[in-house]
């Protein structure tokens, strides 16, 4: 179907302020996720020093995920209240306290990790303060791109691979954490300094307990959270499961592996704003079919565990481009079609579920590596479920947007 931008757009330009609170924003989001991500460069360091079994590396690793991912509902709803000028900054200063935890104390020990783990999950929640203050600033038929921007905070996660490793072996443990401390405290007083939320904002007066049940009540709520926990799901899983995986499958050292983890990471975060910008062009629906099937494939590939190089590489690496380009669509969809006022707690829930998709994976890669000293099964359990989301794309999801997009151009 043929969008018509010019039934919705007020002018041909957006305004600098508007580009200005999508940059604070987006680095906002990243320096959150560099924070929630932290644990997952040391999980095989961890492993060794603690220990652990290959499900308790998985379950250290998971936690902050799923945390950061069911938290993403409340604070969906109360960014709608509020408005990202107040809840960045809360979430940027409430982030800094599991971080100097697990810093200077909350390492020493798997129980003691968890519990840094769990409160680092605060950090994950940035996601749905970024989605409705972002789209509040932009004209519908421009969403999907200055979204998909957004979603390049989730770059944050290679800053943490990159960085935290090194800093561990010239500086110590706590090192990493305290400079991400320091980032996190200079971002929440520049952002309660500088943020502003859209002109013409207006706060919802219905209760939050009811405004999240009117959100779980639309089908698009449901729609793109099992897009999403397909999609962003698969890049949260790889981005703290791969240095593990690497390590294991191909004997790499924690270094290397985490820098291969970065440069998945690094390629998944371009190729969001990617799909959001071929979305506006192209429409969703399309975008997310190719990248389902490109996930197909490149999973099978992989399930054979062929030779890193060059094979195993490409597979990988072409996996992140359509994790990512899928993740920027998947948010294309709810901006196109989320109801005015709802997009805070409709993104809280589709952000949760895509957390919580990366959840699952690296529990069920640890558990059947452990049971059967090899990932292959799990490869093609990823290859399955991303088939049967590219047949729900086709099907129920195509019929939503060919249905709704001429409700939505007068809104």
């Amino acid at each position: 179907m043929v969008q018509s931008p010019s039934l919705e757009r007020p002018s041909p330009e957006v305004s600098a302020r508007a580009w200005l609170m999508l940059a604070l924003a987006t680095v906002g989001f990243a320096v959150n996720f560099w924070a929630w991500a932290l644990l997952s460069p040391l999980g095989p360091r961890f492993k060794d020093d603690l220990d652990l079994s290959s499900f308790e590396q998985s379950l250290l690793v998971a936690v902050p995920v799923v945390v950061g991912s069911l938290g993403r509902i409340p604070v969906g709803a109360l960014t709608d209240r509020y408005g990202g000028r107040v809840m960045f900054p809360l979430v940027s200063a409430a982030t800094v306290v599991p971080v100097l935890y697990v810093g200077l104390a909350g390492h020493d020990s798997l129980a003691a990790l968890l519990v840094g783990g769990f409160f680092l999950g605060i950090g994950g929640t940035a996601f749905a303060v970024g989605v409705p203050f972002v789209s509040a600033w932009f004209p519908p038929e421009r969403r999907g791109m200055a979204i998909g921007v957004f979603g390049m905070g989730m770059g944050g996660t290679a800053i943490s691979a990159l960085t935290t490793v090194k800093l561990v072996d010239a500086y110590g443990t706590a090192n990493p954490f305290l400079v991400c401390t320091a980032v996190l405290v200079v971002y929440a007083v520049v952002a309660a300094l500088v943020l502003r939320d859209a002109p013409g904002r207006t706060a919802p007066t219905e209760p939050l307990l009811r405004r999240l049940a009117d959100a779980l009540r639309l089908p698009l709520t449901w729609q793109a959270s099992t897009l999403y926990a397909v999609a962003f799901g698969g890049y949260v899983a790889f981005s703290v499961y791969l240095p593990t995986y690497l390590k294991t499958a191909y004997g790499l050292t924690q270094t290397d592996a985490s820098n291969r983890m970065a440069g998945f990471v690094l390629l998944a975060v371009a190729m969001r704003p990617a799909g959001g910008w071929l979305s506006d062009r192209i429409g969703p629906v399309r975008v997310l079919s190719g990248s389902l099937a490109v996930v197909v494939v490149s999973a099978l590939v992989q399930s054979s565990t062929p030779s890193l190089a060059p094979v195993g590489t490409i597979a990988f690496l072409t996996m992140a481009a359509a994790l990512g380009a899928g993740s920027g669509a998947t948010f294309a969809f709810v901006a196109l079609l989320a109801p005015r006022g709802r997009t805070g707690s409709v993104t809280g829930v589709v952000g949760a579920a895509g957390g919580l998709g990366g959840f699952v994976p690296p529990l069920v890669m640890g558990s059947l590596y452990g049971a059967y000293g090899s990932y292959a099964l799990g490869l093609l359990l990823l290859a399955a479920v991303a088939l049967a989301a590219l047949v729900f794309t086709e099907t129920v999801v195509r019929r939503a947007v060919t249905r709704r997009i001429p409700a939505t151009q007068h809104n």
